[in-house]
């Protein structure tokens, strides 16, 4: 992650980007119909997207040539919920290749399918699930599961390009996988954690729009720290 351009071969690069198409058309109607019904959060979609844009444009060296990153995606998921993390991630991808050759146009279906769009979903099924523990806990678990999937699925869409000569497609996910797994899982569990803090933040400075958009929860407010404005006599 990202791939590279031209680096899957042509059939592999049309038929993600058919499958990854429909997510990102529904993820824009869905886009469209928040800001219609909450303009207000234009600005939390903006700052989303400009998270998401440069944790995913650091990249560190990882081994035998390749490199690992943050994907981001975690804080947009939590927010404002995987369909318009699809489309969110994938203008990122866009301009990221577009501007710093990170990834690219033949392989931007691809990327969006692992980053934008498989991350979020498993990062947000994750987040219902563990949301009864507590808020931060479940924004750790987003974000750094939505990360390590990014890379799962990558590990997958690689080996079904190039399945290893002996061992076949499951033996070459499993050495994608390796590879991508020495710095990638450090990665992600610092990507949890700040994402955590971000959210922390949003909870102290503005948490009559995390309630509006249903991150917040009317317990939640009543246990929130008041700021030192609130708490002067």
């Amino acid at each position: 992650m990202h791939i590279a351009e031209g680096y899957l071969p042509p059939v592999h690069a049309a038929a993600w980007t058919v499958v990854a198409a429909p997510f990102v058309v529904h993820g824009a109607r869905a886009m469209v119909r928040q800001v219609r019904e909450d303009p207000d959060s234009k600005l939390l979609l903006g700052a989303a997207g400009a998270f998401t844009f440069v944790l995913s444009a650091l990249k560190i060296p990882s081994v035998t040539g390749s490199s690992s990153h943050p994907t981001g995606t975690g804080l947009g998921t939590v927010l404002f919920r995987p369909p318009i993390m699809a489309v969110l991630g994938t203008i990122v991808l866009l301009f990221q290749a577009l501007l710093l050759a990170h990834g690219g146009l033949t392989t931007l279906g691809a990327n969006a399918f692992s980053m934008a769009i498989a991350g979020p979903w498993i990062g947000y099924g994750v987040y219902r699930l563990t949301r009864r523990f507590g808020l931060s806990i479940a924004v750790f678990l987003a974000a750094m599961l939505a990360d390590l999937s990014t890379y799962c699925v990558t590990s997958v869409q690689l080996a079904l390009a190039f399945p290893d000569p002996v061992s076949g497609v499951v033996g070459s996910i499993a050495k994608f996988g390796g590879i991508f797994a020495i710095t990638q899982i450090p990665l992600a569990v610092a990507e949890g954690l700040l994402t955590v803090l971000v959210v922390r933040l949003l909870v102290r400075n503005s948490p009559k729009e995390l309630l509006r958009l249903g991150v917040l929860r009317r317990r939640d407010e009543t246990t929130t720290p008041a700021t030192p404005q609130e708490s002067r006599p």
